[in-house]
């Protein structure tokens, strides 16, 4: 046989005395899976510029290394950021940097990559 509580007065206690436990959990909780969802769309968002980046880079070297400059310029343009060309040593080398924009102001560096190919067009 289930016993019931009663309180002080006597009078049986209801369930309803816990029915705000639950938005309380769910109003501590509630930031912290926001914060973890938007850290991992940040992470998400970083890996994906940095991708695009080294891509980039790739390409425009390997263009440039074939004497393709106009190629070269547009498929680094595609890319975003800014990119810097160093040859020499019979290499040509293509720097690329670009900001990542999460949604959590963090003071993170910018997404870099680095590509080179044999300089054969000069």
């Amino acid at each position: 046989m289930q016993r019931e509580d009663r309180g002080a007065t006597g009078i049986p206690l209801s369930p309803l005395g816990e029915r705000g436990a639950v938005a309380a959990e769910f109003a501590v909780t509630l930031p912290a899976v926001l914060l973890v969802l938007a850290l991992g769309v940040g992470v998400l968002g970083t890996a994906m510029t940095t991708l695009r980046l080294q891509q980039a880079a790739t390409e425009g070297a390997r263009l440039l290394g074939r004497g393709d400059d106009a190629g070269a310029s547009a498929a680094l343009a595609a890319a975003g950021g800014s990119m810097t060309v160093v040859r020499g040593d019979g290499l040509v080398c293509v720097s690329t940097s670009a900001t990542r924009s999460i949604p959590i102001a963090l003071p993170l560096p910018p997404a870099e990559a680095r590509a080179c190919a044999l300089d054969g067009g000069r």
